[in-house]
């Protein structure tokens, strides 16, 4: 069998770090699928006809296809050929991206319209993420985010007050509320997400055109500036099928940073 290292990859390029190539192949077959190349409850080729299409081996290949599974975007059975489960759109946390500058890296149109903006009293559960005393007010939107112009996330955001203020000073069609923000000094560097799943309430079914109750995926973020304080807590309510989140964690960072610590 021919080792992957001396393989070339479809999407471009020789790799000779076989854990990347894996990835790499993951990419491409990525891109492939939310382009809807396979369509919706589509198969992929056979295990033997993708390695024979980039040129590297089955196992390779194996490693690439359990990339997209844990993504959301295929699935299989014994004896089956993969079946793609749907066109989501993969967002990965490796990274801190807006979701206007996500959906742009997709080759989508994002679009956002301000339902609601509200300046009331912070309750104990956002003093305690956005780090207030007792008696602040915060900042509350509830935003419809549109890809391409589909409805696809309802996003409700907490501002403290010196982000709010200029918040409010927004025109409520804007599609972003980062990049004016960050023109005034207001810098999103770093987050901490909690993903899980919720009922639609009526805000969300008459935005999402979804029924109340039905299940939506939710990301909850707390998001902190270069020092460290929070400049929003914000969750967002996604349609199923229009997103996936992607997360890659690493054994060797883990067993380096034990090893650091046991050294200590």
């Amino acid at each position: 069998m021919a080792q992957d290292s001396e393989h070339t990859v479809a999407a471009g390029g020789t790799d000779r770090a076989s854990g990347a190539l894996y990835r790499r192949v993951a990419s491409d077959l990525r891109e492939a699928i939310t382009s809807g190349s396979y369509g919706q409850s589509g198969r992929l080729p056979a295990e033997g006809a993708l390695a024979e299409q980039y040129g590297v081996s089955r196992g390779t290949v194996r490693q690439a296809l359990a990339l997209l599974r844990a993504d959301g975007l295929v699935t299989s059975r014994r004896g089956t050929r993969r079946v793609v489960l749907g066109n989501a759109r993969v967002q990965s946390f490796s990274e801190l991206l807006s979701f206007t500058h996500w959906a742009r890296s997709m080759g989508e149109e994002p679009g956002g319209r301000l339902e609601s903006l509200t300046r009331r009293p912070a309750d104990a559960a956002e003093r305690e993420q956005l780090r207030l005393e007792p008696g602040a007010e915060v900042y509350v939107t509830l935003r419809l985010r549109t890809l391409s112009g589909n409805p696809v996330m309802v996003e409700r955001t907490v501002y403290p007050p010196r982000v709010g203020e200029l918040v409010a000073q927004l025109p409520a069609d804007v599609v972003s509320h980062t990049e004016p923000l960050r023109e005034h000094g207001i810098l999103f560097t770093d987050a901490d997400h909690t993903i899980d799943v919720v009922a639609a309430n009526a805000d969300d079914a008459r935005l999402l055109g979804c029924r109340r109750g039905s299940p939506l995926l939710r990301e909850r973020r707390r998001t902190t500036d270069p020092t460290g304080t929070p400049v929003e807590w914000s969750q967002d309510r996604y349609l199923p099928g229009t997103v996936a989140f992607s997360v890659h964690n690493s054994l060797a960072a883990s067993a380096l940073s034990r090893h650091a610590r046991d050294g200590d």
